[in-house]
């Protein structure tokens, strides 16, 4: 998935989504997210990986590229086409999901590891899905996240453009109060991730461990 929300009135958000993604082009980029790959020391080796609203595949392709066993869940049957489309050239394995998360039945205990890269959500659903993210992890299983801060609001390199879809860390300490928190921090940053993800950002990065 992809920094901003479809508008209320969007009754279709795998449309949106695709629409988004039509483009053979890769809107935010091929590379990882930089935090992701300073963070990934973490996790052992051939980790199963759970990466939500993956997009176009950018976070979960380059975890298989480290040997984990990724499944990349997403909305958009487009974004993930063009996952697959990168997985096969860079020759790796990749599980793909199609799904919205509201509503899919989210494993439990069963990953090493969830990454969730610029997957923001409306405030009547965040607490609950995060939760679910956390509830699939094994226990001693790791969460890596970044988001855009409210500080965002105004600048031109992404995200959402409703301050109530943006995170700050004391929300990110509640919605993830039963985990061990690691590192949380909201810190400025240069995004420099496709055309969708350029230039100075305000983000919330988080890593959290469920209780083994």
């Amino acid at each position: 998935m992809s920094t901003t929300a479809p508008p209320p009135q969007a009754t279709d958000p795998a449309a949106f989504w695709d629409k988004k993604f039509a483009d053979d082009g890769f809107l935010y980029g091929e590379r990882p997210n930089a935090f992701l790959t300073e963070q990934a020391w973490r996790l052992s080796p051939r980790s199963e990986v759970l990466a939500v609203g993956d997009g176009e595949g950018r976070n979960g392709v380059w975890l298989a590229e480290q040997e984990h066993r990724v499944t990349s869940v997403d909305v958009s049957p487009r974004a993930l086409q063009k996952a697959l489309g990168l997985a096969l050239r860079r020759r790796v394995q990749l599980k793909t999901q199609c799904a919205d998360l509201r509503d899919w039945v989210w494993p439990v205990a069963t990953f090493d590891a969830v990454v969730a890269v610029y997957l923001h959500l409306r405030p009547d659903i965040r607490p609950a899905l995060h939760a679910r993210m956390l509830q699939a992890l094994k226990p001693g299983g790791h969460l890596i996240l970044e988001a855009f801060h409210p500080h965002q609001l105004g600048k031109g390199s992404g995200g959402p453009p409703d301050i109530a879809m943006l995170f700050t860390a004391e929300m990110l300490r509640e919605d993830f109060d039963a985990a061990e928190i690691l590192h949380l921090e909201e810190t400025a940053t240069v995004l420099k991730e496709g055309r969708g993800h350029q230039g100075s950002a305000a983000v919330v990065r988080l890593v959290a461990r469920r209780a083994a």
